[in-house]
């Protein structure tokens, strides 16, 4: 197996929603909001007992567990959120560690993934962009997808066939974003760009 090729920290946070925020230079951008709440880390994985180098941290804390989930956690508060970063190195943190929005800095580049709002299944104009046939002329072709393959030879439709379908609710990973703000007091960050997710959708975000 390859070498994965994240191999940073990062923090668990949720989606707020989109604003636009203006800069140094009087320039405006738009930025996606996240709150992040401090992260605690709950274990670190190390090569000789798991076979690779992680911390895994929490967050999002309730007030009921499972007994496996409690038994992990043990002595730490009640998170019902678990994320692992894969890291070279876990040398510099400890159990129960806080980690918060003053990991980034304005101007750092980030990776963000999240799941992408589900469209439910959808056409192949809206699923895929294709185009419509024509509306007169006798057409009765406005919506259909064409041909899907010859009848004989294959005998069957090719695997990747653009057609209808499932649309969104998928994981997305959006590379080299920039921090616009860090707020550690409200627990903010500010993103350039749009982010995948809904309102009160889960985010990680991940130094490059």
């Amino acid at each position: 197996m390859g070498r994965i090729a994240a191999m940073s920290i990062g923090l668990i946070g949720r989606k707020v929603g989109m604003t636009q925020v203006f800069q140094d230079d009087g320039t405006m951008v738009a930025v996606s909001v996240l709150e992040v709440q401090p992260n605690t880390v709950t274990r670190l994985r190390t090569t000789a007992r798991d076979g690779y180098t992680a911390v895994q941290l929490g967050t999002d804390e309730t007030r009921t567990l499972t007994r496996p989930e409690a038994g992990q956690l043990k002595d730490l508060p009640k998170l019902k959120t678990i994320h692992e970063f894969r890291l070279d190195s876990v040398d510099e943190f400890t159990v129960g560690q806080k980690l918060d929005v003053s990991l980034f800095e304005a101007g750092e580049i980030v990776d963000v993934t999240g799941v992408s709002k589900g469209k439910n299944f959808a056409g192949h104009i809206k699923r895929h962009h294709f185009k419509r046939g024509p509306k007169t002329h006798g057409s009765d072709h406005h919506r259909e997808p064409g041909s899907i393959g010859p009848g004989t030879t294959p005998g069957r439709v090719y695997k990747g066939m653009r057609m209808a379908g499932h649309m969104g609710d998928q994981r997305i990973t959006i590379k080299k974003l920039r921090v616009v703000r860090a707020d550690a007091e409200r627990n903010l960050l500010l993103v350039k760009g749009s982010l995948p997710g809904a309102r009160n959708a889960l985010i990680f975000v991940r130094k490059v």
